[in-house]
């Protein structure tokens, strides 16, 4: 079939958008008030722990530096993670039915390493992004770094379109043009002068760290979305759980190739942390948790525009809480992102095969609409099959 399905009565050929697993087809086409729920309290999670993270980034610096190692702080919370993972796992499989398999079993385990071992990509940008985030937060204040952070969208979306064949309308992507519009109206005169950056000006310093900052985590959180929806009927706790046992591994190896160039001093994990870098550890975690809910169950682009939700929260926050001033350059540009963020939701392109030239060959001839659907994909019957059995009472996260 190649991606298509064939019209018997006018042999029309309508494009059916790729699967990413049949358990994943089969979950997307219900939009339930159950999965309205789950969106509006994951976008309103993320807004609090996205919009925090600036903050206590900020809050950590002594002096403009930071007197701990950033690869430190991001081991802790790959810990901290596993530790959450591992107790969801166990609380799960004492709540499994009769006849559901098992997952703490040995088998289980092996079969699902092998199965999700795509993890390990974004588990290295992962662990190459967090490193990052402190980087930044030398060269701009926490707003705009939360405004520059916005650019992996676009990013994002054309990643979207070449990994996983995501299709856009041609008003999403004015969408996320006006999107990049709103962020360079905040960043008019927003870099800091008289300092430097790998031994070239601010600027261009400020810049290439934004280039790594944008792309990496768009590559990772792509590349997180297919292998979590790839493998739709795995645990989300499981899969979790090999996410962040890869992200400990890449942060350990940071430590020890730190250790073997600083010396074994700066082996110290613990060294220079406070109070302020505990509840940093704690918000990472509670975010990365969050963040995989949202690559799973709803979409990646809606994990970043409810980050950009979370700008305003910053800004006000470290205008109250800092002395950092509010300028018209920021009012506007996040207006013009939050109108950005408007089109784009309201003009989705629903990832269902186009009927209408099938319908209206049906209504011509209803004789042949069961060898209609009998050309179509395994898929779309699997979709009708979830429709029928869906339950609105089931819970809104996995227990």
């Amino acid at each position: 079939m190649n991606g298509e399905v064939e019209c018997s009565v006018c042999h029309a050929k309508v494009p059916v958008p790729p699967a990413v697993s049949k358990a994943y087809d089969g979950h997307r086409s219900t939009v339930s008030s159950r999965q309205r729920a789950l969106n509006v309290l994951l976008v309103s999670g993320d807004c609090v722990l996205a919009g925090l993270q600036p903050i206590l980034v900020y809050m950590c610096k002594v002096d403009g530096k930071f007197k701990f190692s950033p690869i430190s702080v991001n081991f802790l919370t790959e810990i901290t993670k596993i530790i959450f993972a591992v107790t969801m796992l166990f609380f799960q499989a004492r709540r499994l039915n009769v006849g559901e398999k098992p997952l703490l079993t040995v088998s289980t385990f092996v079969q699902a390493a092998r199965n999700n071992v795509l993890l390990a990509v974004p588990a290295l940008l992962y662990a190459i992004n967090n490193y990052l985030k402190f980087i930044m937060q030398l060269y701009f204040n926490p707003a705009s770094v939360k405004m520059l952070g916005n650019l992996k969208v676009l990013v994002i979306a054309v990643l979207l379109k070449i990994i996983m064949r995501r299709r856009f309308s041609t008003i999403q992507w004015e969408a996320l043009a006006l999107l990049l519009i709103g962020i360079s109206v905040n960043q008019l005169k927003s870099l800091p002068e008289g300092s430097s950056a790998l031994g070239l000006p601010v600027a261009a310093g400020a810049y290439l760290y934004t280039l790594f900052f944008v792309t990496v985590p768009a590559l990772a959180s792509v590349y997180n979305e297919k292998a979590l929806k790839s493998q739709f009927d795995t645990s989300i706790y499981l899969q979790n759980l090999f996410l962040y046992g890869y992200g400990a591994i890449f942060n350990f190896l940071g430590l020890v190739i730190i250790a073997i160039i600083q010396g074994p001093s700066s082996f110290n994990i613990l060294e220079g942390h406070s109070k302020a870098t505990m509840f940093l550890i704690c918000n990472n975690a509670a975010q990365g948790i969050l963040s995989s809910f949202f690559f799973k169950y709803a979409d990646t682009i809606l994990k970043k525009y409810s980050s950009t939700i979370a700008t305003i929260f910053t800004g006000v926050a470290s205008a109250v809480l800092f002395g950092h001033t509010l300028t018209i350059n920021f009012v506007l540009g996040i207006s013009i992102v939050i109108i950005s963020m408007h089109q784009y939701l309201s003009n989705q392109i629903k990832d269902e095969v186009p009927t209408s030239k099938i319908e209206m060959a049906d209504a011509h001839d209803r004789r042949l609409q069961e060898p209609v659907y009998v050309i179509a994909t395994d898929s779309m019957a699997s979709e009708a099959k979830h429709r029928h059995g869906s339950d609105e009472r089931q819970p809104i996260l996995p227990v």
